[in-house]
């Protein structure tokens, strides 16, 4: 990778956590509209999932644009693995390739 800090922090939330969305603000206040689309939508599918509110520290907001090597937030991550964005997260869902994601990796979804 990089020697980046914010590797290491983001790399440990993301090994941690089988869902993770490093988003723009929180689950319950999210701060940008595509953060809040996502949010909707792992609700929806009934997942939980971490937020990782990238606002709160530069270097996480940078650093997991490098490491995914994705320019954009929000950033769905399913152990470990990158999903992709807002887009791809949202035609994933209405596909229902992201359910199926879900459970392929043994993620349990909890009734809505």
């Amino acid at each position: 990778m990089s020697d980046n800090p914010a590797f290491e922090q983001i790399e440990s939330e993301i090994n941690e956590n089988d869902v993770v969305l490093f988003m723009k603000g929180t689950p319950v206040f999210p701060q940008c509209g595509f953060s809040a689309a996502v949010v909707q939508v792992l609700n929806h599918v009934g997942v939980p999932f971490k937020g990782i509110n990238v606002l709160e520290d530069m270097g996480v907001r940078e650093g997991i644009k490098e490491y995914s090597s994705w320019p954009t937030i929000p950033q769905l991550y399913i152990k470990g693995e990158f999903i992709g964005g807002c887009d791809i997260v949202r035609e994933m869902f209405e596909t229902g390739e992201l359910s199926q994601a879900f459970t392929d990796k043994g993620v349990e979804l909890q009734e809505a």
